[in-house]
């Protein structure tokens, strides 16, 4: 029996292509997603750090912080921190 070996390599090529595509696929997708959780790493180190410059500002001024509401409130009149 003859051996088609132009079919065989014709096959042998298009599963090779099919292979690689499957592979920049996943190649592509798993940048977009580290990507993205970089962006959600950076955005929460950024409020973080606002959060914090808010709460230093605050005693730099006199304030008294108020976790429960998130924000400065004035300390009572006459009175220092």
């Amino acid at each position: 029996m003859l051996i088609p070996w132009s079919k065989l390599i014709g096959g042998v090529l298009v599963l090779a292509a099919i292979t690689w595509l499957v592979v920049e696929i996943r190649r592509d997708a798993t940048e977009d997603y580290k990507s993205s959780i970089e962006r959600q790493n950076n955005a929460s180190g950024d409020a973080a750090s606002d959060a914090r410059s808010d709460f230093d500002l605050c005693l730099d001024r006199g304030g008294v912080w108020d976790y429960g509401a998130g924000k400065c409130r004035r300390s009572a009149a006459g009175r220092r921190n």
